[in-house]
């Protein structure tokens, strides 16, 4: 077990735990009869996407958000990653893709993540199954810089529909923002707030994202999971577009953020990972989760910026 300074936040298993939080997972597998929505709904199933593939229950999922491993050799707990030639790795995205578009409700909504290697490799699989609206680019700040290239600091996210008929709540995710040139009115604040600890403003979402933090030591959702994705960035995809209620598939866990979030905004979850460890970390989160629990980022029903107070007035 690794020796972790005083003040480290990040959570791990301790010795003795993961026996029994290994008890609140399942598997997905053939049965007499076909399995339902309530087979699967706020469950972790442990086991490889392809082994529950063919199991999972058709029509049912409201939202898919899907973080696979991107074409880079990465070690995930026990097991590796390894980087394919891009045909190869084409093949393999298609090969559970196609498969998983049968669990979608025909107003479902899905989030692909990607970096900028893979994302022109699936753009195209993506396409064949889905409509696709849109490509989020997101900022991500940790990592060191290149000496003979440029830093690689973002990752996407291809926001697709199954149909025209579809789900988003653009209030849900509106950015408030410090207001560099206060433009008034007659003396009137026009479009921006007052308050003794600024002047702020309420703006529509964009494409691009600059708000995110990378889960990291300090913080008390951080884990040793290497690609970790925070609840913030989380949450602004489950607001836009799912409702409370609605059942939210992750088909590649992780330490379980979709998850959790997913609990602590009131919608249902199924997650799936083969790492027992990953397993045992989403429980573990999922246990300590409250329905309306604090996500780091947002306050008051809004969006920070990055590093920025929400304390107003």
């Amino acid at each position: 077990m690794k020796t972790r300074a005083p003040r480290n936040r990040t959570l791990f298993i301790e010795e003795g735990e993961a026996d029994s939080l290994m008890q609140h997972v399942g598997v997905l597998k053939k049965s007499a009869k076909p399995s339902t929505i309530v087979d699967i709904t706020n469950s972790v199933l442990h086991q490889d996407l392809f082994s529950c593939l063919e199991f999972l229950p058709l029509n049912c999922i409201d939202l898919l958000i899907i973080d696979p491993p991107y074409n880079l050799s990465k070690q995930y707990g026990k097991r590796s990653f390894g980087k394919m030639g891009n045909d190869e790795y084409v093949e393999w995205f298609d090969s559970w893709f196609s498969q998983i578009m049968k669990c979608l409700k025909p107003t479902a909504s899905i989030y692909v993540c990607s970096d900028w290697t893979t994302s022109s490799l699936i753009e195209p699989i993506i396409g064949k199954y889905l409509h696709i609206r849109n490509r989020i680019t997101w900022e991500r700040e940790k990592g060191r810089g290149a000496k003979a290239n440029w830093k690689n600091c973002s990752e996407d996210i291809w926001f697709c529909t199954v149909s025209d008929d579809y789900y988003f709540d653009v209030e849900a995710v509106k950015l408030k923002k410090k207001v560099i040139a206060p433009y008034r009115v007659n003396g009137t604040p026009k479009d921006w707030d007052e308050t003794k600890k600024g002047n702020f403003r309420l703006t529509h979402p964009s494409n691009l994202w600059t708000d995110i933090s990378i889960p990291f030591w300090s913080m008390k959702e951080n884990t040793d999971h290497p690609t970790q994705k925070s609840e913030k960035l989380l949450a602004k995809l489950i607001l836009a577009s799912s409702k409370e209620g609605d059942i939210i598939l992750d088909p590649f866990m992780g330490s379980g953020t979709t998850c959790v979030v997913a609990k602590k905004l009131g919608r249902n979850y199924c997650g799936v990972e083969r790492e027992a460890e990953y397993c045992q970390l989403a429980i573990k989160r999922l246990l300590s989760a409250e329905l309306g629990g604090s996500i780091q980022g947002i306050h008051d029903g809004y969006f920070w910026e990055r590093n920025t107070n929400p304390v107003t007035k």
